[in-house]
């Protein structure tokens, strides 16, 4: 029986142990073993769990935050926030309008050193990743992990174009993600090119420009493909920091950023070390540099942009919009010298006010103390300050400023009496040295033969509006004398009394009723019960207080006689005299119910004057002024073309190829006398000085208001319609002597001496229905056979007079009619709020 458990059973047992193989020492090992196949698979599934659970935590996070994700297609047409630009009809640009300055280029148009720079300063891997540097994001991750502050972020480009275009500045964990999800989605859907290319057309730069171009034109007053290349590099260097790196407000800094971008562009092989040596040695040269006005007109600009604002609101400043307006640059600039010459007229005929501010020369000595004396004193007008250092009595020399010196010599001063107040002056002085003294800080102005004379801004102040009387496009038009000294636009937004520019209303009203221009209305005293008035009573008079008598129409219009007019319009009917006034384009609230609408009580702009005219210059069509020809989207697309309403007797529908047929306002016989009659204020009337530019197609009206207090020529062409006015904003009397006919004509005059070069004459074909006969000047009667004094007058065919005048007193009228011409003068209106409210029931 074998007992061992070997094949040798007598081994001793201890010793069969000890045999035993090696391996049965560790019988322990196979538990230890599957203990950690145990944890490794327990690990395994645990991280297999958290990576599920973080991909599903992934996609419900991805599911929440993409449905706010916005849809990046409107990237494939953007339309970047951009000024507003005025131009000029031919292109100038006049003014721009908006806080974010932008010109957007292709990416053609964007060098490729600006390319190079950009990239070296904000993403060099940005052709390689998918949006999203994961190097970048890995390297933050690890120094925020270490340090706990955020040094770099590894914001790609197109991170930066999502950001910019799509989400909010605040710095969250979700808005992070968003710009993760819409980086790599813009990647999805954009090429490279397109990408970079909205990027360098919206970051910001500071100075509020936005975009290379703009930053390159605020910057160095260049264009982005003049840079040279540190300068490209100071631009590359500032969407980082736009404040921080500025180059206007920390060159230090900024310098040192530039030389970074430099340093990386080298690095990278973008340039050599020869370029890159040349770049850092270039100093800083950044300067601040605004937009190039190109055609200054201010009054103009602010119009645009108030009509612009009205109809767009907010949008117009930001949307780039370019707005081309009618204005015509030669006829602006000669309408603004046209009024400063006038304005300067007018004062110094009224005298010299004196020097504004006198300092102690033996105080202040030096030329720096001078520069800061006259700093304050900006040019105005066609003014600038200066500083009289010594004066003999001949002369006087000035110091302009900036070691700038002129010698004032005694024809330039020798117009400068005292002046006392608006009707009188102290007596021409005798030297210079009665006018000026050193140390007077004065005025001086450059006068026609281009020689320094004394000059002041003047107090009073004045507008002037041309239109092309065809549509009511605004050719031209100055609010005051200058823009910096006020913004108040008379030409728009001054409600004046017309005066006797009124009347040709009520007398086309007149001949509608059936009155003719050789109709006699006595020209005699009238009195009426006012209780506004001072004595309870109204007495009108004519300008000079003389009555002329029994007066035909057309004299009567051509002389400005006041009783005509009132008992005309009593004739007419005040509310037959409305309706009519409000066909030419008047409003009821500039139109008082009252006799003294007669007389021009009324208000009007100097721009509702001119639409009032140009029904008189373009055949009797109502036209409306604009100013705005048309619109462009910063695409270049139209977004609007003026339509206006044109005149055109001869047209029909199907001839006129933009707008629609101006509306009538009188018939075509009721405007040709009428032009007629206003032709004769020019040839016989008030404003026979317009004769001198030699033309037989002008016409128009003079107006005076009481005390002389505005002062009108409303004048025209059948090319042009121009009004001119001139009167305090305080409305303080003019002085006397100062009418429409001494003071607005002259501004009228040299305006349209030049407006009107090389435009041919033009004239009124006689229309069907109106009928010439020879008339008795006294009586508007047939003139007897072998009368000397007849004269050829227009009438309706109906209405042609049926009688002859007696010879005698053919004579005798119109002898006496011959010495009223030459007196004539200019009526003097009551103000409005003295209008006679009794007599509204008569009408």
């Amino acid at each position: 029986m074998k007992l061992g458990i070997g094949q040798d059973s007598h081994v001793p047992r201890y010793q069969a142990i000890r045999n035993l193989p090696k391996t049965s020492k560790k019988a322990p090992v196979p538990r230890r073993t599957g203990f950690l196949t145990r944890f490794f698979q327990f690990t395994l599934v645990l991280l297999l769990v958290a990576a599920a659970a973080g991909a599903l935590g992934a996609y419900a996070l991805y599911s929440y935050l993409e449905p706010q994700l916005p849809d990046i297609e409107v990237l494939r047409d953007v339309r970047y926030q951009m000024p507003m630009s005025i131009y000029t009809k031919s292109g100038k640009l006049i003014a721009q309008f908006g806080e974010k300055k932008r010109e957007p280029l292709n990416f053609e148009q964007i060098p490729q050193t600006v390319v190079d720079a950009f990239l070296a300063a904000e993403d060099d891997r940005f052709f390689d990743h998918p949006g999203v540097d994961y190097q970048g994001l890995a390297r933050a991750a690890v120094l925020f992990a270490r340090t706990g502050e955020k040094r770099q972020g590894g914001s790609t480009i197109t991170m930066q174009v999502a950001r910019n275009f799509f989400l909010s500045s605040e710095k969250t964990f979700f808005r992070k993600l968003k710009e993760i999800m819409l980086a790599m989605k813009i990647e999805s859907k954009l090429p490279k090119r397109q990408i970079l290319e909205l990027y360098l057309n919206k970051i910001y730069f500071g100075h509020h420009a936005y975009g290379v171009e703009a930053a390159a034109q605020v910057y160095y007053g260049k264009h982005v493909s003049e840079l040279s290349l540190a300068e490209v590099a100071m631009i590359a260097g500032l969407p980082k920091a736009p404040s921080a790196f500025n180059p206007l407000a920390n060159p230090e800094r900024a310098l040192i950023r530039r030389d970074y971008v430099l340093k990386r562009m080298q690095t990278l092989g973008r340039i050599t070390d020869a370029q890159y040596r040349e770049a850092i040695a270039e100093p800083v040269n950044a300067s601040l540099h605004t937009v190039t006005v190109e055609f200054y007109a201010p009054y103009v600009a602010e119009m645009v942009r108030g009509e612009m604002y009205a109809q767009y609101g907010e949008d117009a400043y930001v949307n780039g919009y370019k707005v081309y307006t009618t204005v015509d640059e030669r006829l602006q600039n000669e309408a603004k010298k046209a009024v400063r010459d006038a304005l300067h007229d007018y004062d110094e005929r009224h005298g010299y006010r004196g020097a504004k501010k006198q300092l102690d020369l033996r105080k202040i000595r030096s030329e720096a103390e001078w520069d800061e004396q006259l700093a304050g004193a900006e040019r105005l007008g066609d003014t600038i300050a200066g500083l009289v250092t010594a004066v003999s009595d001949t002369a006087a020399e000035v110091y302009l400023g900036q070691s700038q010196r002129t010698t004032l010599a005694w024809d330039g001063v020798r117009w400068a009496r005292k002046y006392i107040n608006a009707d009188a002056t102290g007596a021409y002085p005798r030297s210079v040295k009665e006018v000026l003294k050193p140390g007077d800080i004065v005025r001086l102005r450059s006068n026609q033969d281009g020689a320094m004379v004394l000059a002041q801004v003047p107090a009073v102040e004045g507008s002037l509006v041309s239109l092309d009387p065809s549509s009511g496009a605004i050719l031209a038009i100055v609010g005051g004398y200058d823009w910096n000294h006020s913004k108040f636009n008379r030409a728009t937004q001054s409600r004046r009394q017309p005066g006797s520019g009124f009347k040709p209303i009520l007398y086309t009203a007149a001949l509608e009723k059936g009155f003719t221009p050789a109709s006699v209305v006595n020209d005699a005293p009238f009195v009426f019960y006012d209780p506004a008035v001072e004595g309870g009573v109204w007495k009108p008079q004519n300008f000079g207080g003389k009555f002329y008598g029994p007066t035909r129409l057309r004299v009567a219009l051509a002389k400005s006689r006041n009783l005509v007019s009132i008992r005309l319009l009593r004739e007419v009917g005040l509310k037959r005299t409305i309706e009519t006034a409000k066909k030419f384009g008047f409003t009821q609230d500039e139109l008082p119910r009252s006799l003294s609408l007669a007389l021009g009580s009324g208000t009007a702009t100097p721009l509702r004057m001119a639409q009032a005219y140009s029904a008189f210059a373009n055949g009797g069509f109502r036209v409306e002024p604009y100013i705005i020809e048309k619109i462009l989207r910063q695409n270049g697309e139209t977004l609007y073309e003026a339509t206006p309403s044109v005149a055109c007797a001869d047209c029909t529908g199907d001839s006129i190829v933009r707008g629609n047929l101006a509306p009538r306002v009188m018939s075509p016989q009721v405007h040709y006398m009428m032009h007629s009659m206003l032709q004769d204020v020019v040839r016989i009337g008030t404003a026979t000085r317009a004769m001198s530019l030699g033309r037989a197609d002008l016409a128009g009206k003079t107006g005076t208001t009481n005390d002389q207090r505005d002062t009108w020529f409303n004048g025209y062409t059948p090319s042009l319609v121009t009004i001119c006015w001139m009167g305090f904003d305080s409305y303080q009397p003019l002085g006397e002597g100062e009418t429409g006919g001494h003071s607005a004509l002259p501004m009228w005059i040299a305006y349209m001496r030049e407006a009107l070069r090389d435009v041919p004459e033009k004239s009124f074909d006689v229309p069907e229905g109106l009928t010439t006969v020879r008339i008795d000047p006294g009586s508007g009667l047939l003139a007897p056979a072998g009368s000397s004094r007849g004269v050829f007058e227009i009438f309706p065919s109906e209405r042609v007079p049926k009688y002859y005048a007696a010879p005698a007193v053919s004579e005798r009228h119109s002898e006496g009619e011959a010495g009223a011409a030459s007196a004539g003068g200019e009526p003097a209106p009551p103000r409005q709020e003295r209008a006679a409210k009794s007599l509204e029931s008569l009408f």
